[in-house]
């Protein structure tokens, strides 16, 4: 609500008469005129009305029940919300002395009834257009009203501006007459300028010359003071100064910056400024000292830059270097050495021996050659293990002597080498040029044996099958097998240290196959170490290459050795174990689901946390030089991850340490391994094999064993051979089952050829070491069928069958 005219229509009109037929003939004329019109039929009502909405004109009958029109107008007019709306009275009173008393209690017209419309438009027309006019009179009267107030105080500040400006202004004088007098005579050159853009100079001393100029080139204002700084320095003491100026509480500051001279010549000058302010606090000027510093500074920038090319040399020659007094103090050191030794600081223990060893040494070290060379001046080179925070580490110390100009010895300079990683790296080389040779050296040698072993078995197999049980020689010709047998798994398991095994998963019982090993473990791990095997008499299977828990026993094992000094005790143990999702959330590193554990326990040395984080790290190990090729539990930890399976180690030091090995549970419908039954020695097979070898007493015995099995065998000693005799075959070959290693051409080559010529042909490998020919570093590819060396007969007639009858 508002006092201005309501411009939504011709104006909002209030009619106050307590006669309806009169309220009824107004609000229709001036509805017909566009009005918007509020009736009131007292003047209550109409009191009420105002309150809520304020109209551009009242229409007020004076003779009314309740409170007459007069006292409605006295009270509209009373309040400063409604003394602006024009009233007029409209009444059947005809006398002057009632027209006078409307007039007096603030009316602006009178119409008396009866009335003329056209009369009583054109007065509320007259009136609206007259409230209007008004408005705008007194809107402009105040804006104007406004600026000259405005205008006067800005008046007015400028008086006392001007007023401070002239008292500055007399201050200023005084004080540079001052300076002038002091310091005309000094080598500093002192000046005032104003604060302002350019920083204009009020004065400045007359011994400027120095730099090329008159005091006349600044203080007549062809100079301003920035004109003579350097460009590269402008931006930058200015920013400075701009600095400086903000904190209230600064009054002075010095600075460093260039000018230049009018004939170009580079000044360096050292600025020692105070800042002036006002009593407002405002700054006006600057005054201060320039003192020329050029020489100073080239000298100084000389020695800068001779010290940083030689720390810049010393920095990335990639060695450290330290300088050693005479007293065996720590002189200087360049960042390698700090990067070494960062807990070093020459000023708590400045003495070489203590800085540098942790704990720090009490006397000189034996094998030190800067004390050699600070003894005789000749140079000296040592080889040292340091004792540090992180492990010892290994340098190579080379000493030189520092001299003066009579050739006393003043310093030694040592230039060390870290040499730790090198040694480690030429020890890792050897280790695995052994392991490599040792793989090799293995895989010839299994290969060989296992043929022999293969010949040994097939034909003792093969005199068993024809013999009566009951001929005398029926029971050695049964060691005889035994010793052949033993002999292969002997010669599987040296597959699997050299890590030349082939990885074929089977389902395994590891209370088996564990137990199978126990006799080699035990001879493995010495006599003074008990072995104590616990295993869960209700163990799930797992799905692994059985050569793999060989690899991971006999690594735990070891390793469980070596961490027993003397007499001691290795346990091990399997279980089943079931973990849920919850189980895991709050134990890191597991995961959920059923899972077969092997665990290996020792009651050792066991390991600190440090040790524990790098164990499964390649080539990490503990143990001396040559001891050790740090690769066995890096092996245990990717056999582990390659079957699925996770790893938890718990140990602490003088607690002895617990390998526990989670595999997964193998998916068979009972939980059980399915023994597998291998075709019998007599089973009836009518396929033609082609059976190629290039170890004579292998060919002939192996195609014994499969006619006797009852297939037609075609053989052949060398994959050429073989390539002939498939071309000159007329009928069909069903079977391939061929060595893996062999001159000149190796059998997976020979399957892929003869399978050209035969489309539908089934390959069978057969090796006692397949190198990588037909596995990617030891794991057999899907589809692959072999058959390890040496084998039995029902081995050879369950894998034939297996294959001929795969779909």
């Amino acid at each position: 609500m508002n006092n201005e005219m309501n411009h939504d229509s011709c104006g909002r009109i209030l009619i106050v008469d307590d006669t309806t037929a009169n309220l009824k003939l107004l609000t229709n004329l001036l509805t017909e005129q566009g009005y918007t019109v509020h009736p009131a039929s007292d003047g209550e009502l109409a009191l009420e009305f105002v309150r809520m909405i304020l109209p551009d004109l009242i229409l007020l009958d004076i003779k009314m029940p309740g409170i007459d029109g007069y006292e409605v107008c006295q009270r509209l007019k009373g309040d400063e919300r409604t003394h602006g709306i024009p009233v007029i009275f409209i009444s059947a009173l005809e006398d002057e002395r009632d027209k006078v008393q409307g007039f007096l209690a603030g009316g602006v017209d009178y119409i008396t009834k009866p009335f003329q419309p056209e009369e009583v438009l054109v007065r509320i027309k007259t009136h609206l257009h007259l409230r209007e006019l008004t408005e705008r009179l007194e809107q402009k009267v105040d804006e104007r009203t406004e600026e000259l107030t405005l205008a006067n105080q800005r008046l007015e500040r400028e008086i006392v501006e001007r007023k401070l400006a002239e008292e500055e202004l007399h201050q200023a004088v005084g004080k540079l007459r001052q300076l002038d007098f002091i310091l005309n005579h000094s080598p500093a050159v002192a000046f005032l300028w104003k604060a302002a853009e350019g920083w204009p100079v009020k004065y400045v001393s007359s011994n400027v010359r120095q730099f090329g100029y008159t005091p006349d080139d600044f203080c007549s204002g062809r100079l301003p003071f920035a004109s003579v700084v350097h460009s590269d320095d402008l931006q930058r003491i200015g920013d400075e100064v701009a600095f400086f100026s903000s904190d209230p509480g600064c009054d002075q500051f010095a600075q460093e910056y260039r000018i230049v001279s009018p004939e170009g010549q580079i000044f360096t000058v050292d600025d020692r400024s105070w800042i002036q302010r006002n009593k407002q606090g405002e700054i006006t000027h600057y005054q201060g000292i320039v003192l020329d510093i050029t020489e100073r500074k080239q000298a100084e920038r000389a020695m800068q830059e001779s010290e940083a090319k030689m720390r810049s040399i010393m920095d990335n020659i990639g060695i450290g270097v330290a300088m050693i007094s005479p007293e065996m103090k720590i002189l200087e050191l360049n960042r390698r050495m700090h990067e070494w030794f960062p807990a070093v600081d020459p000023g708590q223990h400045p003495i070489c021996y203590q800085a540098f060893n942790d704990p720090p040494r009490a006397a000189i070290c034996d094998y030190c050659p800067t004390c050699k060379t600070l003894q005789d001046g000749l140079v000296h080179e040592a080889t040292t293990q340091t004792p540090q925070p992180g492990g010892t580490r290994n340098y190579r110390v080379v000493s030189s002597p520092v001299l003066n100009p009579s050739g006393k010895v003043t310093a030694a300079i040592e230039m060390v080498e870290d040499i730790t990683e090198k040694l480690s790296l030429e020890n890792q080389l050897s280790q695995a040029q052994k392991m490599e040779s040792v793989g090799r050296l293995a895989g010839g040698v299994a290969h060989d044996f296992n043929n022999m072993l293969g010949v040994i078995i097939g034909h003792t197999e093969l005199a068993l099958d024809q013999m009566d049980p009951t001929q005398p020689l029926f029971t050695p010709m049964q060691e005889i097998l035994k010793a052949a047998l033993r002999s292969a798994a002997l010669t599987r398991q040296l597959l699997a240290f050299a890590r030349k095994q082939t990885v074929v998963p089977k389902v395994l019982d590891l209370n088996e196959t564990v137990e199978g090993m126990l006799k080699m473990l035990r001879r493995l791990i010495g006599e003074d170490i008990d072995l104590v095997w616990l295993p869960d008499s209700d163990l799930w299977t797992v799905k692994m290459d059985p050569s793999q828990i060989d690899q991971i026993l006999a690594n735990l094992c070891v390793n469980a050795r070596d961490a027993i000094a003397g007499v001691g005790k290795i346990t091990i143990e399997t279980h089943s174990e079931t973990f849920d999702e919850a189980y895991c959330a709050n134990h890191a590193g597991f995961i959920a689901g059923d899972f077969v554990m092997l665990a290996v326990s020792d009651d050792g040395q066991g390991m600190d946390k440090e040790t524990l984080d790098k164990i499964f790290e390649p080539f990490f190990t503990t143990k001396g030089v040559g001891q050790g090729t740090g690769l066995g539990l890096a092996t245990v930890y990717g056999v582990v991850k390659q079957n699925n399976g996770f790893i938890n180690v718990y140990s602490e030091p003088g607690q002895g340490s617990t390998f526990k090995i989670y595999l997964p549970r193998h998916a068979a419908k009972n939980g059980k391994m399915r023994k597998e039954r291998p075709a019998a020695p007599n089973a009836q097979g009518h396929e033609t094999v082609l059976l190629v070898e290039d170890e004579a007493a292998i060919l002939r015995v192996t195609k014994l064993m499969l006619e006797n099995l009852g297939y037609r065998v075609l053989t052949a000693s060398t994959p050429g051979e073989a390539i002939l005799l498939a071309k000159e075959h007329d009928g069909e070959i069903h079977l391939l089952v061929t060595d893996v290693v062999m001159p000149d051409m190796n059998g997976l080559d020979l399957a892929k050829k003869l399978i050209s010529l035969y489309p539908g042909l089934r390959s069978l490998f057969m090796s006692g070491y397949t190198g990588n020919v037909i596995a990617h570093h030891g794991i057999l590819g899907d589809g692959i069928n072999f058959l390890q060396k040496p084998f039995s007969i029902q081995a050879l007639a369950a894998k034939v069958r297996e294959v001929l009858d795969s779909k």
